[in-house]
Parts: structure tokens; C-alpha cells; sequence
């Protein structure tokens, strides 16, 4: 009997990364699609999983790691389906409904809990039993794991949305999230930059004192996130965070916000071991969808 393979989705706001791997992990076919509208890029995914089957065998279960809001709980009779997404011509539309010809399990989470996964295997994770992982780009989201679990409650995290402390007299940008102004997002994603300052963190002119003010916000989130889930490590990824000094800056500033309160030896003086960039790059979201795959295809066993 063939192996069954596992076909993994990594579904962002610009593009989609699929992959058709063995249960190891062993990619053998991989492409990067533009997210268009639904019609169009389910299309190409499923086409594009047809084409490989008949090349490397059939598939036993999908894996999706997905940008949301989305429904991730799989009691739910919307499971895998867009809710409230800012993203045109998203909401309403469901994976189910592209994937379904091929009649195998499919296991949906978050994008970012799809590399949390993929860095708590095989990134900068390793070793931890708990970790948290941040991508700050075009939003703002986070992916908590324990022991190989993503952790969500009757649906997946949104702290990307939690308030932060904002000075007006610093920084006047009242923020440009559609929903609830100056949150995290609406104030440190790449959109929220780029509004403020006509462009990304790392070409701007004066970057030493916008990068102190971006750090102060995304401190805030690492306090809360030490002080909420007491994780091993908390992992920052996404474009945002590629600007020079920024990841430097987080970290000193976390630390003060911390002031000392948590005593652990995770918690190193500078927090530079506590505090890292993905140890897989832009390689965490499409090993997090294999994961998943995997854990669907033991579960139909």
C-alpha cells in the first residue's frame, strides 16, 4: 500500500505556500501561490494537490496553518470557515469546500499557531515545553504551544488586539485598527508604520527613535505574554521585526517592564536567550502545516 502523504497549506494575506510531504516531514513538492480572491486561489490550490498526488501518491490528510479570523474549532458546523476577516472577499469562504474532493481529514489552526508548532519542533522551540510566537508584519498575532498542543479557548487568540499604554504626547498617531484604534496592531504592525512614518522601520531616517517607540509597544505584549502564559521562550517573527535594533530594544525594554517581579533562570539577564527571532525563518508556517497534517492523519488511523 502506498504511504499516505500529507498535503500542508501555509494560507497568508499575500501569498500561499503548499507542500505535499511523507509523515517525516520530507517536502516533495512545494510551490508559493498569490492570495487572490477565494475562487481563484482555492483553485489553484486544489489543482495544484491533484497534480502532485498523481505524481507522488495519494494524500491521507491536510494540514492548514491559515491568516483569520477563522473558525478553528472542529466541533463547530463552520469549522475552517473565514469569520470577520479585514480581507476582501474572504469572509464566508471555508477550506472544506476546496479540499473536500479529496475526501481525507483536514486540521485547521492559525497561522501563527501553525509556526509556533513548526518552531516548538524544529526552530528556536526546541526543548521548551511551553512558547509563545509572535509575527509583527502586515497584523499582529500570536500562537501559544504546550507540549506539542496549541492552546485556544472556544476559538483561537487575538493578541494582536490587546491594548497597550500610549502616550499621546509621544506618539499622536491615534492608530489604524478598523476596530479598536490604537491596540497593538493598530499601533506597531507594518500598516500602523507606514501610516505613521511613510515607510517600513528599516528605511526610515530617523529609525533609532521610531524602533524605541515600535519596541515599547511590542514589550508591553512580551510583559503580558510572560505574565499570562509563563512560556519558556517567546519567539518574534514577520517583517517588522527584521528592522536593525529592534529585537535589541524589546528586549531591554520588556526586561524594565518586567521590573524584576518573575524570578526564573529562563529569564536571562538581558533576556537575549529569552526574547529570539524564529530559528526556521520563513520556513516555521509551512513545517507547522505539516504538523498538523500529521496529527490528523494519526487521528483517522
Amino acid at each position: 500500500m502506498a504511504e499516505a502523504l500529507i498535503g500542508a497549506v501555509e494560507a497568508g494575506g499575500t501569498k500561499f505556500v503548499l507542500a505535499l510531504a511523507r509523515k517525516d516531514g520530507t517536502i516533495l513538492r512545494e510551490t508559493r501561490i498569490p492570495t487572490r480572491d477565494p475562487r481563484e486561489t482555492f483553485a489553484e490550490m486544489a489543482d495544484f494537490f491533484r497534480t502532485a498526488s498523481a505524481s507522488h501518491g495519494p494524500i491521507g490528510a491536510f494540514g492548514v496553518a491559515s491568516f483569520g479570523p477563522i473558525d478553528i474549532d472542529p466541533a463547530s458546523p463552520t469549522y475552517g470557515t473565514f469569520t470577520a476577516t479585514p480581507k476582501p472577499g474572504w469572509q464566508g469562504a471555508r477550506f472544506h469546500d476546496a479540499l473536500g474532493e479529496f475526501g481525507v481529514p483536514v486540521r485547521i489552526e492559525t497561522d501563527v499557531n501553525g509556526a509556533a508548532m513548526g518552531e516548538w519542533l524544529a526552530g528556536a522551540g526546541r526543548g521548551c515545553r511551553t512558547l509563545a510566537y509572535t509575527t509583527v508584519g502586515t497584523g499582529i498575532g500570536t500562537g501559544v504551544v504546550t507540549a506539542g498542543t496549541q492552546l485556544a479557548g472556544f476559538s483561537h487568540y487575538e493578541a494582536g488586539h490587546i491594548p497597550v499604554r500610549r502616550d499621546p504626547a509621544r506618539d499622536p498617531f491615534g492608530g489604524c485598527c478598523p476596530f479598536h484604534g490604537d491596540c497593538l496592531e493598530g499601533l506597531a504592525a507594518g500598516p500602523a508604520i507606514v501610516a505613521r512614518w511613510g515607510d517600513s522601520l528599516d528605511k526610515l531616517e530617523a529609525r533609532e527613535t521610531a524602533v524605541e517607540l515600535v519596541a515599547s509597544y511590542i514589550a508591553q505584549h512580551a510583559a503580558t505574554l510572560v505574565l499570562m502564559h509563563m512560556p519558556d521562550r517567546l519567539i518574534y517573527g514577520g517583517g517588522v521585526m527584521h528592522a536593525p535594533g529592534l529585537i535589541a530594544a524589546v528586549r531591554r525594554q520588556a526586561e524594565v517592564l518586567l521590573g524584576g517581579y518573575v524570578a526564573n533562570e529562563r529569564l536571562d539577564p538581558g533576556l537575549e536567550r529569552y526574547i529570539v527571532l524564529p530559528g526556521l525563518g520563513d520556513d516555521a508556517g509551512i513545517t507547522g502545516a505539516i504538523a498538523l497534517g500529521r496529527q490528523a492523519l494519526d487521528a483517522s488511523a
